[in-house]
């Protein structure tokens, strides 16, 4: 099985008024393709940070992010946006839905701007929110689904382009218990029908068990990976 990302002496600063604020320090792992790990830790411990590099959501202060074997941090800003609209699906705590669309159309939305033919994004839409449990929402706009449902949107929305990674930044945190189960068990459903590589943010134990690795991060650095 071939690495999907590798990382090496991967690090991230952050200066205001002449203060530096060191959040990531030297950090090197390696994730293989079609696995899942969590990322875990205090407050501060980095674990967002680390997510939004790996995903091409800002530039490290050093240090590489490799996929499939590229630098990520070599292309310009136009390619890295291409790069994360095609590769990879971004699931937040927060769901990010447009409130005056539909699922459906939240759904469709980034293969639009992929320039996918809008009958193909409707029937990609449509698959992927019959896979999450919602073939009898399409037409209903995010003020009138649950908590537990705009997630799933969300997270129909973020596999329509077939990412091969999904990353995930404490996908259930405000939901309650009997939701986050069932969210949990269709993230690894998911991950298994489409082979993802997945990584979750995550305080949840539970959760954290039930991936392959887990990697603990103290002060910005790997303390240990289980």
């Amino acid at each position: 099985m071939s690495n999907l990302l590798e990382v090496r002496g991967l690090s991230k600063s952050y200066t205001t008024d002449a203060i530096t604020l060191d959040v990531l320090r030297g950090i090197d792992l390696d994730m293989k393709t079609g696995t899942t790990t969590a990322l875990v830790g205090a407050s501060g411990a980095g674990k967002s940070t680390l997510m939004h590099l790996l995903g091409a959501l800002d530039r490290p202060t050093s240090g590489t992010v490799s996929f499939r074997g590229e630098n990520i941090y070599k292309k310009n800003e136009s390619q890295l946006a291409a790069f994360r609209n095609r590769s990879i699906g971004f699931v937040f705590q927060f769901h990010h839905l447009l409130p005056e669309f539909t699922a459906l159309e939240n759904v469709m939305m980034p293969a639009l701007i992929a320039r996918v033919p809008r009958s193909k994004a409707i029937a990609m839409a449509q698959a992927l929110l019959q896979d999450v449990g919602l073939g009898q929402r399409l037409t209903h706009r995010p003020g009138e689904l649950s908590g537990g449902e705009q997630q799933r949107v969300a997270i129909a929305r973020a596999l329509v382009l077939e990412p091969e990674l999904l990353l995930a930044d404490e996908p259930t945190g405000n939901l309650d218990m009997k939701t986050s189960d069932g969210i949990h068990a269709m993230l690894t459903e998911l991950q298994i029908k489409r082979g993802l590589t997945l990584v979750i943010v995550t305080h949840n134990e539970r959760l954290a068990a039930a991936m392959g690795t887990t990697i603990h991060l103290v002060d910005g650095r790997v303390d240990k990976t289980t």
